[in-house]
């Protein structure tokens, strides 16, 4: 039931992080992966090592932000392999001048980070679905974030456009479940990508040891961590699973806060070698 044997995958955002992790994943399991990002160095380097694996795996140049890179990436996976299983919409990048306020926040910056974090999301299911609704199957999955759940000052755009991913979510999974099509979004917590090492942790790691108190398994997530839950969603096992935001945060999201901030308070002040941010 864990078995993606010739199916086809597309990931976007899929050279490195999340994305790089979920490619490597779907291929391991069988499926023919079209990796599609704009960084396409990386992607070809993700994509080396999983022929070295053994997988059968595509790189396409697509920028998500517009639709005709998305259409052509969805055909080209068609064209390539005749049909479409899988698609993972994961690609995100922040060009919009990092998270402000409502009110410091520009119109340009909205429009650019909802059509990243929302429209492709959009235009992703717009072009796959009629290839799987042809075939009488497919899976959707919708990467959000934990802070589509709880949200923090200054972040108005992600917070927004993570929150909007689950309405989009379910709305689909009520429309297109009867032509066997699944789709669900899963809301990681912090992970640490390859980004977010080189960013955060080489500069301070004496932050690990307060990050991972906040998680009830005691420990910050890997990016393998959710591509095991994108792959368990595409599979069999997950055949009656549709329209769900699975966080995949380590317990993250179930605490009750006043509890977490008096542990944490109490971890800092046994540790003062921890540094934290200003």
């Amino acid at each position: 039931m864990n078995s993606l044997e010739n199916q086809v995958a597309i990931v976007t955002g899929g050279a490195m992080g999340i994305g790089g992790a979920t490619s490597r994943n779907l291929a391991d399991s069988g499926a023919k992966v079209l990796i599609a990002d704009v960084a396409i160095e990386s992607a070809e380097t993700n994509a080396r090592a999983i022929r070295e694996r053994g997988g059968a795996v595509l790189v396409v140049e697509a920028d998500v932000s517009k639709a005709l890179s998305i259409k052509n990436m969805i055909d080209r996976a068609i064209e390539e392999w005749g049909r479409l299983d899988i698609l993972v919409n994961n690609a995100y990048n922040a060009p919009f001048g990092g998270n402000q306020n409502v009110v410091d926040t520009t119109e340009e910056q909205w429009d650019a980070g909802m059509t990243l974090l929302v429209k492709a999301i959009f235009l992703g299911a717009k072009y796959a679905v009629p290839h799987m609704a042809n075939q009488g199957s497919g899976s959707i999955i919708n990467i959000s974030s934990v802070h589509g759940m709880l949200t923090a000052p200054g972040s108005l755009i992600y917070e927004a456009g993570k929150s909007a991913v689950f309405g989009a979510t379910r709305q689909m999974a009520t429309e297109f479940g009867p032509m066997g099509i699944r789709v669900n979004a899963i809301c990681p917590g912090h992970i640490v990508t390859e980004h977010m090492q080189a960013r955060f942790w080489d500069h301070n790691p004496s932050m690990r040891p307060f990050f991972e108190a906040q998680y009830p398994v005691r420990r910050v997530g890997k990016p393998d961590d959710i591509a095991a839950a994108v792959h368990f969603l595409c599979t069999d096992a997950a055949s009656f699973i549709t329209g769900v935001a699975l966080p995949v945060d380590g317990g993250l999201t179930i605490q009750l806060q006043e509890d977490l901030g008096l542990s944490l308070a109490r971890l800092v002040r046994a540790h003062p070698e921890i540094q934290l941010p200003e």
